[in-house]
């Protein structure tokens, strides 16, 4: 009888030892931290354009490297911000687009320094599909937005960003 509560144990502690060791790999539930948004601005040859609204997630190498990152956020949210206004994130094609793979290298460096090299593995922005997690807004916008019902109402017309003058009377 003793032997089969012995051997039941151990076989207890191994299934959730493996089941520990499953969940220590990054990218698995438990791993991913979401980042407060970044907000960049965008300039050419020196002159503001607008600012960059930047959704991102830290992955961290395991569940309780996350849980030292989660802890350290505000630390690294402000080096995030120090960053992207230090040094341009915009692409030299086009000033209004964030070159992701250069300001991703530069955020992964500011967090790997903050919480340790080994304990973030990588950055993603959006949701690393479809979404890209960046949003340019112009400083001075051409057009007023219209809420989605409206756009498709009119088949994707805008209006100007300032009403006309009304004429004297």
């Amino acid at each position: 009888m003793r032997a089969i509560r012995s051997l039941v144990l151990m076989l207890s502690l191994a299934a959730l030892g493996g089941t520990a060791a499953f969940a220590e790999k990054a990218g698995d539930p438990g791993t991913n931290v979401e980042m407060p948004f970044l907000i960049a601005p965008m300039t050419k040859n020196g002159k503001l354009l607008g600012y960059s609204y930047i959704s991102s997630h830290l992955v961290a190498s395991s569940t309780s490297a996350a849980l030292d990152i989660r802890e350290k956020m505000a630390f690294i949210q402000d080096a995030f911000v120090r960053d992207v206004n230090a040094a341009p994130v915009a692409l030299a094609a086009d000033p209004t687009k964030v070159d992701a793979k250069l300001l991703g290298a530069r955020l992964l460096d500011d967090a790997k320094r903050i919480v340790g090299e080994a304990k973030v593995a990588q950055i993603i922005f959006g949701d690393g599909a479809k979404d890209t997690g960046v949003q340019f807004s112009p400083l001075h916008a051409t057009q007023a937005p219209m809420p989605p019902e409206q756009v498709a109402e009119t088949g994707g017309a805008t209006r100007p960003a300032k009403p006309a003058a009304h004429p004297q009377q």
